[in-house]
């Protein structure tokens, strides 16, 4: 059963390509920044119910250390060690904390919603990723399992 839910993630967050970037926005083909595109691509592949995310502004992981964004990712997944499979999560350190989350496709391959660029697959070991501090997260293993 894991097995086909990390594919349907993995096929929703492709559906998703293409998408431009918007801040809060969760409209697949008109408008997505990285946490809503989460939120939708886990929702619609059914592996979360549907979240409401209170507002947030886009530069907030510049001027606060506290882990807003890993916070509400562990609340839906743990943390493993790597590396991550199909549909794990990959959250980027960007500013002050983690800030920035992508879906894994066959890592370092994942889909994220990036500013200026829209829903894109692209490879973390290049460009704006690389180097960067990642963590990752499986909504498939929940705490006290085994990997």
């Amino acid at each position: 059963m894991t097995e086909e839910l990390r594919q349907r993630v993995v096929a929703e967050a492709r559906s998703w390509l293409g998408t431009p970037y918007h801040h809060m926005g969760r409209v697949k083909g008109a408008g997505v920044d990285c946490l809503m595109l989460l939120a939708e691509v886990y929702e619609k592949a059914g592996v979360i119910g549907h979240l409401e995310v209170p507002f947030y502004p886009p530069d907030w992981n510049l001027h606060r250390d506290a882990e807003r964004y890993l916070d509400g990712v562990k609340a839906h997944a743990s943390e493993i060690e790597g590396p991550p499979g199909p549909g794990d999560v990959a959250v980027f350190r960007f500013g002050r904390c983690y800030a920035h989350g992508a879906i894994v496709t066959a890592w370092p391959r994942l889909i994220h919603a990036y500013a200026g660029q829209g829903v894109v697959e692209a490879d973390a070991a290049l460009g704006a990723l690389a180097q960067r501090s990642v963590k990752f997260f499986s909504p498939f293993i929940h705490e006290g399992d085994q990997p």
